[in-house]
């Protein structure tokens, strides 16, 4: 038969040595991720106020939090009596195996802090990397988050990122489009020039300085390819790019001035 009185004597004595003690720690758990919470917050406004690159503001609200909440923890087991040396060495040891299970994860955090520490880019600028292209909407500490121009979420892991050619189209304020336009041997070249540099200065978005560059790029198969470089602010890039190509398609068709295109000549022989 169990003998009820030595559990009851147990149950008494241990909620004695340790009952005030766990009501305690729950106490201080439930109160301290509330406090955290709290900070988080308040850490978050603090940094939309601030000057703050927006690339750091997520990630330092992230690994704030994070590091409160394993003192939060460290703070409760001493509370309860537990050893912080053995469970240091616990910890370590638990460490040790989760870091080789976890190495992608960790040489994704690595990668983060490399990112926001030598700023190859930051939020909101458009990039190229490992062959995907987009605007960078956030910067996380595992992650880099991608909009893409037709509105697809990209989510790029931090480390191969980090450790890869990225373009940045966003870095430099100004920017050169570069176009070829083919005209027709039979056709005054001086005149297509002429044409083309009066598209060009007629273009507001077009920069004055550096002078634009229009030049007989080469003779080719069917064509003489026209090399026109103009430079932009980076924001016109696009509107400039489709711009010039719909204005001169639009001027050579009322000058007269033909683009070749691919042909074919096909001869048929009668068999006798």
């Amino acid at each position: 038969m169990m003998d009820w009185e030595a559990i009851k004597t147990t149950i008494v004595e241990f909620m004695t040595t340790y009952g005030l003690k766990l009501i305690g720690a729950i106490i201080t758990l439930i109160i301290g991720f509330w406090v955290i919470r709290i900070i988080g917050k308040v850490l978050r406004k603090i940094f939309e106020k601030s000057k703050m690159d927006e690339s750091l503001k997520g990630f330092l609200v992230s690994l704030v939090t994070i590091l409160l909440k394993v003192l939060l923890l460290i703070t409760v087991l001493s509370m309860l009596g537990i050893e912080m040396t053995s469970f240091v060495a616990l910890v370590g040891a638990i460490g040790l195996a989760i870091g080789f299970a976890l190495q992608g994860t960790l040489a994704n955090f690595a990668g983060g802090v490399l990112i926001l520490f030598f700023k190859p880019f930051k939020v909101g600028d458009f990039i190229e990397a490992n062959g995907y292209m987009g605007t960078v909407k956030e910067i996380q500490i595992i992650n880099t988050i991608l909009n893409t121009p037709d509105n697809k979420v990209i989510i790029m892991p931090n480390g191969p990122l980090a450790s890869s050619v990225i373009t940045n189209f966003s870095r430099e304020k100004t920017r050169r489009v570069d176009l070829t336009f083919g005209v027709g041997y039979e056709t005054d070249i001086r005149e297509v020039k002429k044409v083309l540099e009066d598209i060009v200065q007629n273009h507001e978005k077009v920069l004055k300085e550096p002078a634009p560059l229009i030049r007989v790029a080469e003779l080719a198969d069917s064509s003489v390819n026209f090399a026109v470089k103009v430079w932009v602010n980076a924001a016109d890039y696009w509107n400039v790019y489709f711009d010039l190509h719909e204005q001169v398609k639009l001027v050579f068709d009322e000058k007269g001035i033909s683009i070749p295109f691919p042909q074919v000549d096909v001869h048929m022989q009668k068999e006798s």
